[in-house]
């Protein structure tokens, strides 16, 4: 059976995630973190190691600011043309910088540009993490204008229960529609939470569109 990340979790709260890719500049961290603060809501930022190197104090800042600190690899490789031990380096790397700069053990991994195959989920697993990926795409790195980005998001097919919404931190329209697309999710009544907290625990499984549903216990 295919190997699959968590896409989206089966819930009946209206809630869902926001996650945030961090592999390139900082320079909208301070603003990510007012509109977030703003609104009451914590994130989940999935940072490259090397945005880690390159960024100590935006990472400081995200983590004291109480956001969901998770991990996209190193160097922002394609995984699946590694051998498990690269996977290996990918995820452990990263996962020791932060020890080094917080003091934390990080659960959550997001494969770079999303690619992923069997390997890649069990070597995540192997190594104590939950592969998640997104069901409502910003598409931000697009930059294809602020109104396009916001209806994007809100007016999204996929947007419901448990949806994770995916950002990059640096894209050029992200910081500026944050505060409208959170102001719209809080009039559609959805709770913003970070993807830990949208995850399910204990016994689940995973659906074929890689929407997690917790486990019947039989009878």
């Amino acid at each position: 059976m295919r190997q699959l990340p968590i896409y989206s979790v089966e819930t009946e709260e209206k809630k869902v995630a926001i996650s945030f890719d961090a592999a390139a500049g900082a320079d909208d961290t301070d603003q990510l973190i007012e509109i977030l603060g703003k609104h009451n809501v914590k994130g989940t930022f999935f940072l490259c190691g090397c945005w880690i190197r390159n960024h100590p104090e935006a990472v400081k800042k995200l983590y004291e600011a109480g956001h969901e600190i998770a991990n996209h690899g190193n160097t922002h490789a394609d995984m699946i043309k590694m051998d498990e031990a690269g996977m290996e380096r990918e995820i452990m790397d990263t996962h020791e910088e932060i020890k080094k700069l917080l003091g934390i053990e990080m659960t959550l991994f997001r494969p770079p540009y999303g690619s992923y195959n069997d390997q890649v989920i069990q070597t995540t697993r192997r190594l104590g993490y939950e592969a998640v990926q997104w069901d409502v795409d910003s598409l931000d790195w697009k930059e294809q204008g602020l109104e396009p980005m916001i209806r994007q998001v809100l007016d999204n097919k996929n947007l419901r229960n448990g949806s994770i919404m995916l950002f990059h931190n640096n894209a050029k329209y992200t910081a500026a529609g944050l505060d409208r697309i959170l102001t719209g999710l809080e009039e559609k009544g959805y709770t913003v939470v970070p993807v830990s907290e949208l995850l399910l625990e204990g016994e689940y499984t995973i659906d074929h569109a890689g929407r997690q549903y917790p486990t019947t216990p039989t009878k």
